[in-house]
């Protein structure tokens, strides 16, 4: 069996593809796409070929690992009670590997998949394309709960960069119970659009006792403008993907006893509590999807997804 699959046959070099589909084993489920999201990280890391060494890197590839859609069949053993997958149920997919003779680098943007029923997350249908944020989310969620794998660090009381990651990271920690924080945007066309927290340019903040500053904006010399914005014992979490090395002016960091942690990829407990968070109504994915665009529209949707400041999250609709 064969599906549509998005293709990066090399840096910047974009095809879609009918590509063949691994055989189903025990366990797995087939997943009809409905919507996969483009990330304007990673993805497109890997669109321009500067992503730096990455298990599993290579061309051609398959890129995404937002994907929502409805289960066509399962194999065998599908989990049991009320975590058993079933047919018609609606699912997010983090990534796959389901496409033969590619690298599947993170293998979402296709119109069928191939994954094990316990790497899906069943969701409420009424939820639409907006699922495909549950990613973005579970990655703003795990820059303070760290997966559960430690305390949970202290929420932001100011965040760099309103994209949907800076978006979601605010409405999160507003959701939390936690004091609104302050949002830094260079870009005045995405000043707008903040729900319980203000947003300003860095220029017009001159506050430097900020106890936890989240960087999601992704420019590798940021440390030079947060770290003097800092109380003494702050920390500044890299909750970006940085192509190019980090580095700091020491003396300002020393005066302030300054930590720095990397907060990486989510961990499934992190998924999970924003699905939940999300289908409880507590956290909000309304308003971040700005533009649509079907497959084979998919060049267009990839240079506008990159280089449109206008568009927050672009995402691929393969229901037709």
């Amino acid at each position: 069996m064969n599906a549509e699959a998005i293709v990066f046959q090399q840096p910047c070099q974009l095809s879609v593809r009918s590509l063949p589909l691994r055989a189903m084993v025990d366990g797995d489920v087939e997943v009809e796409v409905s919507h996969s999201g483009i990330s304007t990280g990673t993805e497109r890391l890997l669109w321009d070929g500067s992503m730096p060494p990455f298990p599993g890197m290579g061309y051609p590839l398959v890129p995404g690992y937002e994907t929502v859609g409805r289960v066509v069949s399962t194999q065998g053993n599908c989990g049991q009670g009320q975590s058993r997958i079933r047919v018609g149920d609606w699912v997010f997919v983090p990534g796959s590997y389901s496409f033969e003779g590619v690298h599947n680098l993170f293998g979402g943007a296709g119109s069928r998949l191939i994954v094990p029923h316990d790497r899906a997350v069943r969701l409420e249908r009424d939820l639409g394309a907006d699922a495909v944020l549950l990613a973005l989310a579970a990655t703003a969620y795990h820059t303070v709960a760290c997966g559960g794998a430690r305390e949970p660090a202290a929420p932001p009381d100011l965040i760099v960069g309103h994209g949907v990651m800076g978006r979601l990271l605010a409405r999160l920690t507003v959701a939390a119970g936690a004091p609104a924080p302050v949002v830094w945007e260079t870009q005045s066309r995405r000043q707008g659009g903040a729900d319980g927290y203000s947003v300003i340019a860095p220029d017009d903040d001159d506050r430097k006792d900020y106890r936890a500053i989240y960087d999601v904006s992704g420019d590798a010399t940021i440390l030079h403008r947060v770290i003097p914005r800092l109380a003494k014992g702050g920390e500044v979490v890299l909750a970006g993907f940085y192509k190019q090395d980090i580095s700091f002016a020491y003396a300002p960091a020393f005066m302030r006893e300054a930590q720095i942690r990397i907060a990486a990829e989510w961990k499934r407990a992190d998924l999970l509590a924003v699905t939940q968070l999300v289908q409880s109504g507590r956290l909000s994915l309304d308003g971040l999807i700005t533009h649509s665009q079907t497959p084979d529209h998919a060049a267009q949707a990839y240079e506008t997804a990159f280089a449109d400041s206008d568009c927050l999250k672009m995402v691929l609709d393969w229901r037709h």
